[in-house]
């Protein structure tokens, strides 16, 4: 038991508080769409079950990818978060489906809405939990990426690095910036139909919410699908770990290096030169010592070094990507 609430702790906090909140909303809404029959909030309210479905999945998916390796799967389960979010894009495509059919019977058929107040500080409500939920995303990201963004600059920092963020960190991200820009939609779509005799709004809100929806879907699953292929790291995380490799006074340059990401964690595999004149003992004493090192870093999930002489050419240095 100890083990499992471990396990837990170590989940994906994005995902979990987003689908703890997307519950909520998705009650609230569903209600409020019941009692004025708005067609925008019946869109908005799958929208957050589909959230809330989909970041429970990627949450579990999320524990299970942190159990520890074993004989049968040596390289661990970094890969399981992937599938899970393979199978949220298939809950998003269902739930679009719905919000565009739904979209397309308000067209033909405009309904009228009533509890416009309802309808609007319910929408008002949730457009503050989602933004608040996308705020965590973004502080995540910055996080995972060490971007040491802080303030206002944490919003360009989280643009700018959430391809290199953890699996269920981009799709709480991406989803909660749908979201939010889909709660707002709903807004005004509700004001104009109360305020106007434009009735079609409520149907036109609802085909949007629902490409946008297709989009997030897209993405991630695109994402997903790279990560179950197996990509390699991000160029500054190379950077990074071979900086950490040519921290070691004895190792001269870096022959060749891969690094694997799988999750939110790297491989790594490198050859490296150590300076010459060492015995057998000595050269195998300091690969284990760059081992140790490498693997204090967290993000790193295992490393496999091979160990050769000086051969005199600089090669890292010259094939290293530039920072």
């Amino acid at each position: 038991m100890s083990n499992f609430w471990a396990l837990i702790k170590k989940g994906n906090t994005s995902s979990a508080t987003a689908a703890l909140g997307n519950v909520g909303l998705a009650i609230i809404k569903g209600i409020a769409a019941a009692i004025s029959g708005s067609g925008t909030m019946f869109a908005s309210t799958m929208h957050s079950v589909a959230d809330a479905v989909n970041q429970g999945f990627v949450f579990v998916g999320s524990v299970l990818a942190e159990r520890k390796p074993t004989p049968r799967f040596p390289t661990g389960f970094g890969r399981v978060v992937n599938l899970f979010c393979m199978i949220a894009v298939i809950v998003v495509t269902i739930m679009a489906y719905e919000t565009f059919h739904e979209g397309v019977h308000l067209l033909k058929h405009p309904a009228e809405s009533t509890n416009f107040w309802l309808n609007f500080i319910v929408l008002l409500i949730a457009t503050g939990v989602d933004g608040a939920i996308l705020i965590k995303a973004m502080k995540e990201i910055v996080k995972e990426t060490r971007s040491g963004a802080k303030g206002l600059g944490i919003v360009p920092s989280a643009v700018r690095n959430v391809g290199r963020a953890a699996p269920p960190t981009r799709l709480v991200f991406y989803e909660d910036v749908v979201a939010t820009l889909g709660q707002l939609l709903a807004l005004f779509a509700i004001i104009l139909a109360e305020f106007t005799t434009f009735r079609m709004m409520d149907g036109i809100a609802s085909i949007l919410i629902s490409f946008l929806m297709i989009g997030v879907a897209f993405k991630v699953g695109y994402d997903n699908m790279v990560g179950l292929i197996g990509v390699a790291a991000p160029k500054d995380v190379e950077v990074r770990i071979g900086s950490m490799i040519l921290e070691d006074p004895d190792v001269t340059d870096i022959h060749k290096m891969r690094i694997l990401q799988e999750g939110r964690r790297y491989h790594v595999e490198a050859y490296v030169e150590l300076r010459k004149g060492l015995s057998l003992a000595e050269a195998t004493e300091i690969k284990q010592r760059v081992i140790d090192a490498m693997l204090k870093d967290h993000d790193i999930a295992d490393v496999t070094l091979g160990i050769m002489d000086d051969n005199g050419e600089v090669t890292w240095q010259r094939t290293a990507p530039q920072t």
